[in-house]
């Protein structure tokens, strides 16, 4: 029977079977398991030179691989497990080490490194625990990653880093391992202190032996994917496990770990361009800009645009090692780490590279202001951390140092080196400049403040910028440096009820002046979602919009900052009318319609961003002074009668509380020589509005549609978006506070009836867009509204003001219609509709094309009816001609003297107008400015609105 078992085990019928009992039987496992080990040590012994001997590293690599399969197999298997059991008895990872470390072969090293992990993963035998282990699965790392090991592939380096970080998780899982990985090797004196040479203390040449996983994993962490992700993400978990050994903290302390994460990050702040122009892809420019006077920036060698993949990639490598930087401070739980880290931050990056760079920064020189003041605003955008944020703006902006007094958990021995770092970095840095420049001189406020009021509009935008995100992001900074503010004490500054119904009135009287046919009632309620989310949604407004847990529990939350010299918890404050960066801002605000449209953007949420806040009281500089209000005897308002004789009885107290009631509810006298500036502003870009509107043909028209191919602009990249997602991903559209609200789905449905030959409002739309004009032509108009045009005065139509609908042709009667051939009657009229268009199309033309500058307007006279639906309100202003009002009796050019005249040939000729405006812009840009002050108004009226809600800002007593 033995002789048959043998045939048959060696038949093809047998072989399956035969394979599944081996791996079964544990004894045959070990059995194979040893012939491999055995076969492998063979090869590699006969062999004199693996590296040259192609035949030997080959057998070598299919033995390595046989043993880590049959690893791989046996752990997934019930116990025993025999080959891992040998594998810990023999050590048979020393001899895998030495052969991968002198065989300078790739594909050997992979298959060492898959042996090592699945030692590993096989959690048995305790093989990270072992000293032995440790040290061979280093020395391998170590060689095969230094300057004189063969160049490996990427995917090989992403299995070596991907081994490390294996490591560093059972570390963090299990503390005690790290002995086994960590050896600190400092020589120590007699009295317990560290013996080193202050040179190789700070380059940390010493350290590389304690803990060579440390290093390999540095070497990795700017790297891109996933090789990058497991650097990082292992460093961090060694950084969160100094807080569990006091050995491994110190020496975090004393390496160069804190230098070379700064140096990295200054390394990759350098190869940022230092000339920079803000631009847009040519294929994606956003609408807004399109229908604008919007030209591309000049980009050569020297200057960058901020659309080139080479800068975008550079500065997305930039802020994720800042990012990173955050991200070890998070982990950190070492008092002296992190302050170690901070204090190398600030010296090598902020005073050795931000500052100087800012303080060298000119927009005359081809946009070094607009590079670094982005670099900076995208700096504070991603960064969360306290401790950075506070060390970026304590620095930058100039604020007093408060000495601090750390506490560590780690004893004098760490607080000891952390001094001797501090020391040597304050020598390397005295040694490389001879005088460090000092914010205290020229900070972040004085250079936000000459950058407002450059020539360069470029650097206007993006200083406004910057400021937004400091007011939105970092309101307590701002507070006592950027902000000329005065404190509020108790309520009597609030407005009443009466002035507060007054003035979001009188916002929305101003934006209905603008005009327009949408429906302005669904566009406010979507603005007034978004202001509440905003309102709720900053850093200081935690405080008052956290409900409170019980009546007995008045203790507030507490802000996530308490790093030294940190500004203190917000005040009720207000802004001073005189604060300088208000003015600025508002010296720009009044020549809106000249002011490039990312201007006026940026001009619009820099205001809107003053006035979130919610300890930001909003009287004497955005609403009327409280102090101020004067009423009128109105004797139609109901009495309430004789008050009762009793002082203290109810009735009294019930009466003097109806009385207040209603002294509250009366609104104020409107006196324009008391409105602050900005409300004198807003209303003054009104007035040039209607001065537009009487100058300019067509002006409504023309506003109507584009304000339609906004919104035609915004469904297509909503539709766009909805198509680039997959089905299950996507989600319904949220409010958004545009200049324009959704086009009407039945816009489209009646279009579909049009002859296809008369372009359409998407395919005129598409041909601005890819064209790219400067005054772009008008698109096909709106088609299938009851309501062709709107009527806005009752003054003649302009000379130019021809109908949409082309007439019929004289010779046309019922009769020859129904002699006709419909198709042949069908061709005559659109080709005279088509004829008709392109004139029109002209016409627009030439009227978008015509260069206007600011014109004169006259003071507000008699009273503005709101028409939002809402309460009718009378906002009397000062009259200038006695009894003259402003009506539309004044004619087509009552306001044309103020504006450029345009030839017959469109072009502008100056000379015709005496003290006409040098900047000019044309009529299409007036437009589009005056959609976006129309959205920003109802923007003004939603914030004073939720205010009074949300932070209990009205009086009603």
């Amino acid at each position: 029977m033995d002789f048959w078992s043998r045939l048959l085990a060696h038949t093809p019928l047998s072989s399956a079977s035969s394979r599944k009992d081996f791996a079964k039987d544990p004894a045959r496992r070990l059995h194979r398991f040893e012939k491999e080990y055995s076969q492998l040590l063979h090869t590699w012994r006969n062999s004199s030179n693996l590296a040259h001997d192609d035949e030997a590293a080959e057998r070598i690599e299919i033995r390595l691989q046989e043993l880590t399969n049959l690893l791989s197999d046996e752990f997934r298997r019930p116990l025993p497990h025999p080959c891992i059991s040998f594998s810990a008895a023999k050590q048979v990872y020393i001899p895998v080490a030495k052969i991968a470390t002198s065989s300078f072969n790739e594909w050997i090293i992979k298959e060492a490194v898959l042996f090592f992990a699945t030692l590993i993963e096989s959690e048995e035998e305790a093989f990270v625990e072992n000293d032995s282990f440790s040290g061979s699965l280093t020395n391998l790392l170590v060689r095969i990653t230094g300057a004189n090991s063969i160049r490996l592939s990427a995917d090989i380096e992403a299995r070596i880093v991907e081994l490390a970080f294996n490591i560093t998780t059972k570390i963090r899982l299990n503390p005690d391992i790290l002995p086994a990985w960590f050896k600190s090797q400092h020589q120590v004196s007699q009295d317990g202190k560290m013996l080193l040479d202050n040179h190789e203390k700070f380059t940390g040449r010493t350290q590389k032996q304690d803990f060579p996983l440390f290093y390999l994993l540095m070497d990795y962490i700017h790297h891109e994917g996933k090789v990058g992700d497991f650097a990082r993400t292992g460093l961090l978990y060694i950084i969160e496990a100094a807080s569990s050994s006091v050995l491994l903290e110190q020496w975090i302390v004393e390496s160069d770990l804190s230098t070379l994460m700064a140096t990295g990050l200054g390394a990759l702040y350098s190869q940022l361009s230092r000339k920079l122009v803000i631009d847009h892809p040519p294929n994606e420019l956003p609408p807004i800009l399109a229908f604008s006077d919007y030209e591309h920036p000049k980009s050569n060698y020297e200057v960058v645009s901020s659309c080139s993949p080479e800068f975008q990639s550079h500065l997305d490598t930039f802020l994720s090692h800042l990012l990173f930087w955050q991200d070890v401070l998070n982990h950190c739980k070492s008092v002296e780490v992190k302050s170690t880290l901070l204090e190398h931050f600030q010296v090598i990056f902020l005073q050795q590279l931000l500052y100087p760079s800012l303080l060298e920064s000119s927009d005359v020189d081809g946009g070094s202001s607009v590079a670094v003041l982005t670099y900076l605003r995208r700096i504070l955008e991603s960064v969360d951390h306290p401790d950075m944020i506070n060390l970026i703006l304590h620095y930058l902006l100039a604020l007093p140092d408060v000495v601090a007094s750390v506490t560590s958990d780690s004893g004098d021995i760490v607080s000891a080196a952390r001094k001797r770092k501090s020391l040597d970095l304050a020598t390397m840095m005295a040694s490389k400049s001879e005088a460090a420049a000092d914010p205290l001189l020229f900070n972040l406020v004085d250079l936000i403040r000459a950058c407002l009021r450059s020539q360069n509009h470029q650097t206007v935008y993006v200083t406004l910028q910057l400021v937004s995100v400091i007011l939105k992001r970092h309101h307590r900074y701002a507070v006592s440096t950027l902000l000329y503010t005065e404190g509020v004490l108790g309520d009597s500054h609030h407005r009443t009820v009466g002035a507060q119904q007054q003035e979001v009135d009188y916002f929305m009287t101003l934006a209905d002046t603008i005009g327009g046919q949408d429906n302005f009632n669904e566009v406010y309620e979507n603005t007034l979602k978004d202001t509440m989310i905003r309102l709720e949604n900053h850093p200081c407004s935690i405080r008052l919009v956290t409900p409170k847990v019980s009546t007995t529990n008045h203790k507030l939350p507490a802000l996530p900052d308490g790093s030294p010299g940190a500004p203190q918890d917000v005040r009720s404050h207000s802004l001073h009318p005189d604060d300088p960066l208000l003015n600025i801002v508002l010296d720009r605000l009044e020549t809106f319609f000249l002011n490039p449209v990312e201007v006026n953007l940026a001009l619009t949420e820099a205001l809107f961003d003053l006035a979130v806040c919610g300890y930001m009281h909003l009287e004497g500089w955005f609403l009327r002074n409280a102090q101020g209000y004067e009423f009128e005897d109105e004797d139609d308002e109901p009495s309430l009668g004789a008050p009762p004789s009793d002082p203290d009885s109810q009735e009294y107290i019930e009466y003097t509380h109806m009385q207040a009631l209603q002294e509250c509810r009366r609104r104020p006298k409107w006196i324009p020589s008391s409105l602050p500036r900005l409300m004198k502003v807003l209303q003054k870009l009104c007035d040039q509005v209607t001065a537009y509107r009487d100058s300019v043909p067509r002006f409504d028209d023309l506003l109507q549609q584009r304000r339609e191919a906004f919104q035609i602009a915004d469904n297509l990249t909503d539709n766009l978006s909805m198509v680039q997602q997959p089905i299950g991903n996507r989600t319904p559209i949220s409010h958004s506070s545009t200049a324009t609200p959704s086009v009407d789905r039945g816009y489209f449905d009646d279009d579909r009836n049009t002859s296809r030959e008369r372009p359409s409002g998407l395919e005129s739309l598409a041909q601005r867009f890819f064209s790219e004009l400067g005054t772009p032509s008008r698109s096909g108009s709106p088609r299938g509204r009851k309501e062709v045009r709107r009527v806005t005065s009752d003054r003649p139509a302009p000379p130019n003001d021809t109908p949409l609908r082309a007439p019929l042709p004289r010779s046309f009667s019922p009769a020859s219609a129904a002699s006709a051939p419909l198709a042949s009657w069908e061709a005559r009229s659109d080709t005279v509709f088509n004829t008709q268009a392109r004139a029109f199309q002209a016409i627009d033309q030439s009227i978008l094309a015509r260069r206007v500058g600011i014109p004169e307007t006259k003071p507000l006279v008699g009273p503005i009816t709101l028409s939002f639906d809402r309460n009718p309100t009378m906002i009397q202003g000062d009259s200038v001609d006695g009894d003259e009002s402003r009506a539309s009796e004044e004619g087509e050019g009552g306001g044309e003297d103020a504006l450029l005249a345009p030839s017959e040939d469109g072009e502008t000729d100056a000379s015709t107008v005496a003290g006409a405006e040098e900047k000019t812009v044309t009529v299409s840009h007036v437009l589009t400015n005056a959609i976006v002050l129309q959205a920003f108004l109802l923007e003004v009226a939603s914030l004073v609105q939720c205010r009074a809600g949300l932070f209990d800002e009205v009086r009603f007593t």
